[in-house]
């Protein structure tokens, strides 16, 4: 029975085991004896940082983009409100010129 247990155990954590090596990361380079599995497990550090590098270049850019298309959406925005206070400052000028008019007629009488 502890036979089989242990026999069970091992089989459970060599699969953990094969599974962890399948996971992608930086590895620590420096317990390998040979050169070949170093040089091996540095470009696999090198190959997953440039992959991780081209990944987030690529989520910058498109938040980059995304916030000079809102960027450009606001500045048409403030433009368009900017005209309609220019045009509601121009009616409001007008507004008490109409009525200082007859104002000044009832005054010449």
């Amino acid at each position: 029975m502890m036979r089989l247990m242990l026999t069970a155990a091992c089989v459970l954590l060599g699969s953990f085991a094969v599974h962890a090596q399948d996971v992608p990361g930086i590895e620590i380079c420096t317990v390998e004896k040979t050169m070949e599995r170093r040089t091996s497990c540095l470009q696999s550090n090198v190959d997953f940082l440039m992959k991780t590098i081209t990944k987030l270049s690529q989520d910058q850019r498109l938040k980059l983009d995304a916030t000079q298309r809102q960027i450009e959406t606001l500045n048409a925005n403030v433009a368009a409100l900017q005209k309609t206070v220019d045009d509601l400052k121009a009616a409001q000028a007008a507004k008490p010129a109409i009525k200082e008019a007859p104002a000044s007629k009832d005054n010449a009488k």
